[in-house]
C-alpha cells in the first residue's frame, strides 16, 4: 500500500537502495525494477517530440474577437494563395525604330505587381539560353492560296533561328489540328514536316493556341509561338479567354504574322485580327503584317533578332494571400537609363494564381 503512496521516481530509488543493502525476493526486485523503467519512460520526453514545444501541424482555435460580424463578412470575401515560387518576366526592350537594346543591366529595371514594387531576385540576359519554339501555319481555305509562301519563310526562319541548344515544333490548323513535327532540332525533319502540309477549309486558331501553350508548357527556358494566319477563327472549341490563359500560363511569348494579301477585302476578319493583336501583347510578343513573301521573311527575320537579345527578370511575390486570381505586372525602366522616353519595354501583363484545368 505504501508503494502506491510513492512517486515513480521514489519507487526508482528505493528499488536501487534494496538492491546494494537488503537482500530482497527476486520477484519483488523484478517489479521494482519494472516500475523504474516505467516511471523514467514517463518522466523523460519523447525523442520525436522535445520537451517544451508544439507538436508540428496541430490547428490551434483562434478565440473570436469583437466585432464578430464584420470580421465574418470580411473572412468571406474570396482570397487567393500566391505561390512562393519565382515568377519569370521575359522581358524585351526596342528603341524608337524596333532595335533590340541588349546592354542594359538589373539596376536599369524596375518590377512592380499590382503597383507594389518587388524585389528583382534573378537577372539574366537570355541570348545564351535554350528555345522551345512553335510555329502554327493557318492551311484553312482563307490562307490556301498564300501557304507555299508561308511553308517556304517557315522553313528560313527554322534555320536561321535554330542553334544545337534549340528545339522547334510545326502546327498546321485548318478544321484540325496536327502537330506535324514534334519538339526537334532536327533541320532536314523540320523542312519534311512542314513540306507535307495540306490545306483544309476552316480556322481552329484558338484551339491550336491552348493545346500548343499546353505542350510548351512541359518545357523549360525560353517558350515562343509563332503563329502564320490571317486572323480569323471560325472553328475552335476554346474561346478567346481559355487560349489567353493556356498562353499566359505556360509563359509562352505569342508572335502573330497576319498575312493580309489583300488589306481592304471584304471578306477579311479584322475582329479576329484584333484578338490575336492583343493576345499578342498580353503575352510580351508582337504583331506583324504581311502581304508577301519579302514582307513574311522580314518578320522573322525581327523575331528571330529578339530573341537573341531578351532578359529574364525574375521576383518571388512579396504578397502571400490576394484578392483576384490574376496579378499584374509591370516592368518600368529607370529614369537613368539613356533615352529612356524613346524605349519600349514589351513582357507578359501578368499571370494567374490557380493552375490551368
Amino acid at each position: 500500500m505504501l508503494l502506491a503512496l510513492l512517486s515513480p521516481k521514489m519507487l526508482a530509488i528505493l528499488a536501487v537502495i534494496r538492491l546494494y543493502k537488503y537482500p530482497m525476493p527476486r520477484l519483488a526486485l523484478c517489479f521494482l525494477a519494472l516500475v523504474s523503467a516505467v516511471a523514467f519512460a514517463q518522466d523523460s520526453p519523447s525523442p520525436q517530440q522535445p520537451a517544451g514545444r508544439p507538436i508540428p501541424n496541430r490547428q490551434v482555435p483562434r478565440p473570436p474577437s469583437a466585432g464578430g460580424s464584420k470580421n465574418n463578412a470580411q473572412t468571406d470575401q474570396p482570397t487567393f494563395k500566391v505561390s512562393v515560387k519565382l515568377v519569370n518576366v521575359y522581358t524585351t526592350v526596342v528603341d524608337e525604330h524596333g532595335a533590340p537594346i541588349a546592354n542594359l543591366k538589373q539596376a536599369d529595371f524596375n518590377v512592380t505587381e499590382d503597383g507594389n514594387p518587388e524585389k528583382i531576385a534573378l537577372f539574366q540576359k537570355e541570348s545564351e539560353l535554350p528555345l522551345s519554339i512553335v510555329i502554327g501555319i493557318d492551311a484553312s481555305g482563307s490562307t490556301k492560296k498564300d501557304l507555299k509562301l508561308e511553308t517556304d519563310s517557315a522553313k528560313r526562319f527554322a534555320h536561321d533561328i535554330l542553334r544545337p541548344i534549340d528545339v522547334l515544333s510545326v502546327y498546321s490548323f485548318s478544321e484540325d489540328i496536327n502537330e506535324v513535327v514534334p519538339f526537334t532540332a532536327d533541320l532536314k525533319r523540320i523542312d519534311h514536316g512542314i513540306g507535307e502540309i495540306v490545306p483544309g477549309s476552316a480556322t481552329a486558331l484558338y484551339d491550336t493556341i491552348y493545346l500548343a501553350s499546353k505542350n510548351l508548357m512541359k518545357r523549360d527556358g525560353r517558350k515562343v509561338m509563332v503563329l502564320i494566319t490571317d486572323g480569323g477563327d471560325t472553328y475552335s472549341k476554346i474561346d478567346y479567354q481559355a487560349a489567353v490563359r493556356a498562353a499566359t500560363q505556360s509563359e509562352v511569348l505569342l508572335y502573330s504574322i497576319i498575312m493580309v494579301p489583300v488589306e481592304q477585302s471584304a471578306g477579311r476578319d479584322t475582329g479576329g485580327e484584333h484578338a490575336l493583336i492583343q493576345l499578342s501583347r498580353d503575352t510580351g510578343g508582337k504583331h506583324y503584317y504581311a502581304k508577301d513573301l519579302s514582307q513574311l521573311d522580314v518578320a522573322f527575320k525581327q523575331i528571330s533578332d529578339e530573341l537573341r537579345t531578351q532578359y529574364l527578370i525574375g521576383y518571388y511575390p512579396s504578397r502571400r494571400l490576394v484578392s483576384s486570381d490574376f496579378r499584374t505586372i509591370e516592368v518600368k525602366l529607370a529614369p537613368t537609363v539613356p533615352n529612356v522616353n524613346a524605349l519600349q519595354v514589351r513582357h507578359r501583363v501578368g499571370y494567374y494564381t490557380s493552375p490551368l484545368e
